[in-house]
C-alpha cells in the first residue's frame, strides 16, 4: 500500500499535521517519516521567476532596444537559499512509494502558488493530489481538513489566477522600471547628486505611493479659514450648561452672506454684533422651545479582519502593520487563534454552530472568566447564526479571525505584546455575544428673542459590550455628567432659565489628516473610496489594493526604498523627497499606475479567473496589451526637462542634510 505525503508551507506547520496524524514519525533530513506517511515542508517560496536575461544574455543589459520584455513560455528556477529543502521535497513528490500527495501551504491564492511551483519544477506525474484547506490549526481543524480534502483539481483557477498575478507584477516591474529608470533615471540622479538612481514602480506599491503623496499635497495646499461661533454659557438650576447659536429658519441671519456654515461667522465683528444684539436692552430669558429625548443602540462591531487589526494595534500599540501581522501568524502557529490572512469579518454559518467550543476552551484564560460567565447567563451563544456577525457570503477563503479556544497554555511563551494583541482579539470576539449599548441622548432647542440655540446631552443607560472592550475603544463621544442629564431630561417646552454671558469661539477648518500605518492599511482595503467608477468600487470592495496577505510588506518595501518614511513614534507615514520626485516621473509617463482604478480593474480580473469567469489566455492578452503600449508610450516621450519644475516645487519641504 502507498504511502500519503503531507507538504506544508513551514515547518512549524508540517510539526502541527505531524502531532494531528498520531503516526509514529522518526525525524529525517528535511521531513518526518512513519510506516503510513510523510510529512514534509516548504520554506516559503522555494521556486522563484527567472530574471530576464537567463531567457537571453542580451536582457542583462538595460535598453530600450530590448522592451517591452514579454516572454511566450515564462522560465523558473529554484531560489539558491532554499536549493536543499526543494531538493528534499522533489525527491519524496517523485518517490515510487508515494501515491497521495495532500496540499497542506497556505489556504489562499499564495499558498497555492507556492505548492504548484515546486510540482511544476518536480515534475511530478501519475500521483492523486489532494487540497488540505482549513481554517486554524487546531488539531480537530487539522483532521477535517485532511477528512474533506477535495481533488487539488478544484482549486486550478485558484492556481491559474495566482500565477497570473506574479506574471503581472513580474512583467509590470521589469518592463515599466526598466523604462522609467532609462528615461528619467539620470534626472533623477542628477537632481539628488547620487551615483546612481533606480526608478522601482509596481502595480500596488506605486499607487500607494500615489495616495500618500497625495494627501501631502492636500495638507500643503490647504489653507485654514477662520470662523466664529456664538455659544450661549445658560444658567439651569445654578448649574452652568452651554448651548450653540445656529442660523435656523426664523433667524435674521438665516442664509446670510456673512456665515460660514449654520453654526459660524466669517468674521469676528459679526459674531461680536449678534452678542450686542441678544444682548440689547431688553434682555430676555432663555426660553425652552424643543426637546427631543431618544435612546440609541450601538452594537458591537464587526469581527476583526486583518486589516481592522493591524489598524487598531497600529492604534493602540504603535506597531507597523507587518508586526501585527507577525504577531498574529505566530499566535495561529500556536493555536491560539484562526487564519490571520483574512479580509472577512464574519464567521460561516458552519462555524456559528459549533462556537461553544472556542468559547468553553477560553475558560482557561483568566481575564475572560467573568465574561464567559455572563454570556451562559445570556445564552446569546445559542442565538450566534442569526446575528450579523455571521454571513456565509461575505466570506471567500476564511472567516474572520476569532480565538480558537485552544492552546492558552503557549501564551506563557509569547512576548508581552503578543498577549496584548491576543487580548484584544479574545475581547472583540466575546463582545458579539453582548447586547448593544444603550444611550439616553436629550437635544434641547432654546431661543433668546429670535435666535436658536442648541444643546445634546447623552448618557450611558446600559454598557453592554462596551463592558468587554471599553479599556481599547475609549469612546469618542463624552457622556454628560449623570445629574446634569437628570435636570436637563426633566425640562419641559416653555420653561426659562437666566443667561450668564456669551462667547466668540474661534475654530480653523482642519486640513486631512495624514495616514498612519494602520489607517493606510483601511484605505488600503477600502480603496473603493478612491474610486468614481461604482462597478469598480463594488470589485475592488472584496480586495482593495493588495491583499490581506501582501499590504504589510508593501508598506516595508516602500519604506527599505526610501520612497516613504514612517515615524516609529506616531506610526505616521510622509513621503520623503525621493518618493515624490519618483511620483512625478509617473504622473508624467505612466499615470494610471497611480491610480486605484488600475489595482481595482487586474485584481476584478484575477477574481474572473479564480471563479472560471474568464481565461488565463484572455487575462494574457489584456495585461500584454497594457504592458506594450505603456512602455512604448514612455519610449516616445521627450519631456525630462520639465521635471525639474515639479522636483523643485517638492524640494523646498524637505531639508538639506
Amino acid at each position: 500500500m502507498g504511502k500519503n505525503l503531507f507538504i506544508a508551507e513551514k515547518p512549524s506547520v508540517a510539526r502541527e499535521f505531524a502531532n494531528a496524524l498520531k503516526y509514529n514519525m522518526r525525524s529525517k533530513d528535511g521531513y518526518l517519516e512513519s510506516e503510513e506517511a510523510i510529512v514534509t515542508w516548504c520554506v516559503g517560496h522555494l521556486v522563484t521567476m527567472s530574471y530576464p536575461e537567463v531567457y537571453d544574455e542580451k536582457f542583462r543589459r538595460w535598453s530600450f532596444d530590448t522592451l517591452p520584455f514579454l516572454p511566450t513560455e515564462f522560465k523558473y528556477e529554484v531560489i539558491e537559499s532554499a536549493k536543499k529543502q526543494y531538493t528534499i521535497v522533489s525527491s519524496l513528490l517523485n518517490r515510487p512509494d508515494v501515491t497521495t500527495i495532500y496540499v497542506c501551504t497556505d489556504s489562499g491564492r499564495e499558498g497555492e502558488y507556492i505548492y504548484r511551483l515546486v510540482e511544476q519544477m518536480s515534475g511530478v506525474q501519475d500521483k492523486e493530489r489532494k487540497r488540505v484547506w482549513i481554517d486554524s490549526q487546531t488539531e480537530e481543524e487539522i483532521l477535517r481538513g485532511i477528512r474533506e480534502a477535495k481533488d487539488l483539481s478544484a482549486y486550478d483557477n485558484l492556481g491559474n489566477a495566482a500565477y497570473l498575478r506574479a506574471k503581472e507584477d513580474y512583467l509590470m516591474g521589469i518592463n515599466f522600471s526598466r523604462a522609467l529608470t532609462l528615461k528619467y533615471g539620470n534626472t533623477v540622479k542628477g537632481y539628488l547628486k547620487r551615483d546612481r538612481a533606480v526608478i522601482s514602480v509596481g502595480r500596488v506599491m506605486t499607487c500607494v505611493l500615489g495616495m500618500i503623496v497625495n494627501r501631502e499635497r492636500e495638507i500643503r495646499s490647504f489653507t485654514k479659514t477662520p470662523f466664529y461661533r456664538v455659544i450661549g454659557n445658560f444658567k439651569l438650576q445654578e448649574k452652568p450648561f452651554t448651548a450653540e447659536w445656529r442660523a435656523v429658519e426664523g433667524s435674521k441671519y438665516y442664509n446670510s452672506p456673512a456665515l460660514y456654515k449654520e453654526n459660524g461667522f466669517k468674521k469676528k465683528e459679526d459674531a461680536e454684533r449678534l452678542i450686542a444684539e441678544l444682548t440689547a436692552e431688553p434682555a430676555g430669558p432663555v426660553t425652552v422651545t424643543g426637546i427631543e429625548k431618544k435612546k440609541e443602540n450601538k452594537n458591537a462591531p464587526l469581527l476583526y479582519n486583518l486589516a481592522e487589526l493591524q489598524n487598531d494595534c497600529s492604534k493602540y500599540f504603535k506597531i507597523s502593520p507587518d508586526e501585527t501581522l507577525r504577531i498574529v501568524q505566530e499566535l495561529y502557529e500556536k493555536k491560539l487563534v484562526t487564519y490571520p490572512r483574512t479580509d472577512a469579518r464574519v464567521l460561516s454559518t458552519a462555524v456559528a454552530k459549533e462556537i461553544h467550543k472556542n468559547l468553553n476552551g477560553l475558560m482557561k484564560y483568566e481575564p475572560a472568566v467573568s465574561y464567559l460567565q455572563e454570556i451562559v447567563s445570556f445564552g446569546s451563544h445559542k442565538g450566534l447564526a442569526k446575528t450579523r456577525y455571521v454571513n456565509d457570503k461575505q466570506i471567500t477563503d476564511h472567516y474572520a479571525i476569532i480565538p480558537t479556544g485552544q492552546g492558552i497554555g503557549a501564551l506563557k511563551s509569547v512576548s508581552a505584546l503578543s498577549a496584548k494583541v491576543y487580548d484584544v482579539i479574545v475581547k472583540r470576539f466575546l463582545s458579539i455575544f453582548y447586547p448593544a449599548a444603550v444611550y439616553q441622548k436629550v437635544s434641547i432647542t432654546t431661543k433668546v428673542k429670535e435666535e436658536s440655540f442648541f444643546s445634546n446631552f447623552k448618557v450611558l443607560a446600559e454598557a453592554g459590550y462596551l463592558k468587554v472592550v471599553n479599556e481599547e475603544n475609549q469612546s469618542q463621544e463624552k457622556s454628560a455628567d449623570q445629574k446634569m442629564f437628570e435636570r436637563v431630561n426633566a425640562l419641559k417646552k416653555g420653561m426659562v432659565f437666566p443667561v450668564s454671558a456669551f462667547e466668540i469661539k474661534e475654530g480653523k477648518t482642519s486640513p486631512p489628516k495624514r495616514y498612519n500605518s494602520g489607517s493606510l492599511i483601511l484605505a488600503m482595503e477600502n480603496a473603493g473610496q478612491l474610486i468614481e467608477d461604482e462597478d469598480l468600487r463594488a470589485q475592488i470592495k472584496g480586495s482593495g489594493i493588495g491583499t490581506s496577505a501582501t499590504r504589510g510588506e508593501i508598506l516595508k518595501k516602500l519604506f527599505h526604498i526610501k520612497y516613504l518614511s514612517l515615524n516609529k513614534k506616531t506610526q505616521i507615514v510622509t513621503p520623503t523627497l525621493l518618493g515624490e520626485m519618483i511620483y512625478d516621473v509617473v504622473e508624467h509617463s505612466i499615470r494610471s499606475l497611480l491610480n486605484p482604478e488600475l489595482t481595482a480593474s487586474w485584481e476584478k480580473g484575477l477574481t474572473y479567473v479564480a471563479d472560471g469567469d474568464i481565461t488565463p489566455e484572455e487575462y494574457m492578452q489584456k495585461l500584454d496589451h497594457f504592458i506594450v503600449s505603456r512602455t512604448m508610450g514612455v519610449k516616445g516621450l521627450n519631456n525630462q526637462g520639465q521635471l525639474r519644475e515639479c522636483y523643485d516645487r517638492s524640494a523646498k519641504f524637505y531639508k538639506k542634510k
